[in-house]
């Protein structure tokens, strides 16, 4: 067997395969050997038929068989001899296969990009200081009392006012349209505290029990709810009632009275700061990891795998999709395409792409891999978050065929880690921070 390789750019290869024809001709004599046992044709007994009925009944299927063995059984070798390694299936091209002649193939296929890494270790990089303000506890404090608030009626004979909760029936319509899933009873809106659009909130204002009124809402077109974003809606009211929070003491009877672990106010202060300070922590590891990612992206150009990244905008727009599918909806619905979500994805599916082929190169030199031990602390740490058994997460990912996809993760993360390590890192506040300089393409 001879097998060539021809750059056909920095990412695709055309590997060339010649077999010699005593090779060929060993492979049609065993086919047919085999055939010829198992033909039936009609006039002859099992095992008797002459081989050119055989050659005349089956030669094309014949062809076809050793032509797909022969392919079979040499590409994963051709693939060892000339170092080439695919990072999807290969495009086969191969000439007719016959008796007495040498047989040639092509398989055209992409392959990883020669990264030119270069003075990437020991990069000076900021990090932002992970603090908690006393604001930011006493905001949790805030969300406890609320969540055990109680509501009670209005006294006085008056419409709506800000904070007030007030309690409606509406629909939705886009022109003289109802849109669909956009509906509800007794639904409860707190005035004031911006969790539906302002115009809406603010159209409530002065309503009094029984009243009913039109508020049309102009939604931005990156508004958070599909069925909405970008639409001119017109909501029918209807108030049925109106209530007043009244929000409870914030004191240790109060946090004695929820019961728990928890017996005065003090001890809640401390362990919110506590939970606080390990989610800021987790997010300035995040941004300091991002940040140096983009450091040693920026320092380095190559030519990206297009089927890597069309794997990324296919995982897009089934992300998407998902999501969708979750609130309700679709793609239609939400007035979107494929085509759209693609156009929107591709830098970022880009980016995503030069940022792990960069990783893997680094992972590559200094020998980084995720050993047994590693994935199987990688699936306690998984299952701890879910709740779950780690050995039912497991074979949840084995059952589906995710665990290398998982080990792919473990080992990014862990050269991230390698990376962090070999960075001087100068610790600034976040009011100091220097700007990205590529923040515009996250």
């Amino acid at each position: 067997m001879k097998a060539s390789v021809e750059e056909i750019s920095a990412v695709k290869r055309r590997l060339t395969v010649e077999l010699d024809a005593e090779e060929v001709n060993r492979k049609i004599e065993d086919a047919y050997r085999v055939l010829k046992k198992q033909a039936k044709v009609r006039g002859f007994r099992p095992g008797k038929v002459p081989r050119d009925i055989l050659e005349k009944y089956y030669g094309d299927q014949v062809a076809q068989d050793v032509t797909k063995g022969l392919v079979n059984e040499t590409l994963p070798t051709a693939f060892e001899q000339t170092d080439t390694y695919p990072l999807t299936m290969p495009l086969v091209e191969n000439d007719a296969l016959k008796k007495g002649q040498n047989f040639k193939y092509a398989a055209v296929m992409e392959v990883r990009p020669k990264i030119d890494l270069k003075e990437y270790m020991g990069l000076e990089v900021e990090k932002e200081k992970a603090a908690v303000s006393d604001g930011e506890v006493d905001g949790q404090l805030e969300e406890i009392r609320k969540a055990n608030a109680r509501l009670k009626p209005v006294d006085e004979d008056r419409g709506a006012r800000q904070d007030d909760c007030v309690i409606i029936d509406y629909e939705g319509f886009e022109g003289d349209q109802p849109i669909e899933g956009i509906k509800a009873e007794n639904f409860l809106v707190k005035i004031g505290e911006g969790k539906i659009h302002p115009d809406f909130e603010t159209g409530l204002l002065g309503l009094k029990p029984g009243d009913s009124r039109e508020i049309t809402v102009n939604f931005e077109s990156d508004y958070q709810h599909p069925k909405l974003a970008g639409k001119k809606v017109v909501f029918k009211i209807r108030v049925s009632d109106i209530k007043v929070m009244e929000l409870p003491d914030l004191n240790d009877e109060f946090i004695a009275g929820l019961g728990g672990e928890f017996k005065d106010l003090e001890t809640v202060k401390q362990k919110i700061r506590e939970d606080l300070a390990a989610r800021e922590e987790k997010r300035v590891d995040r941004e300091l990891k991002r940040s140096l990612l983009n450091k040693i992206s920026d320092m380095v150009e190559f030519e990206l795998p297009e089927s890597l990244v069309e794997a990324e905008l296919r995982y897009a727009v089934e992300s998407v999709k998902q999501n969708l599918q979750r609130m309700g909806s679709n793609l239609q619905k939400a007035g979107l395409s494929e085509e759209k979500i693609r156009q929107d994805f591709t830098d970022s599916a880009r980016k995503r792409v030069k940022e792990l082929l960069i990783l893997g190169e680094v992972a590559r030199q200094h020998d980084l891999t995720v050993d047994e031990i590693e994935l199987n602390d990688g699936f306690k740490e998984l299952a701890g978050g879910m709740g779950q058994d780690p050995s039912v997460v497991r074979r949840y990912y084995e059952a589906r065929g995710m665990v290398e996809s998982f080990r792919d993760r473990l080992l990014e993360e862990k050269t991230l880690n390698f990376l962090v390590k070999g960075a001087k890192i100068a610790e600034v506040e976040a009011s100091r921070l220097s700007p990205e300089p590529n923040a515009s393409r996250e």
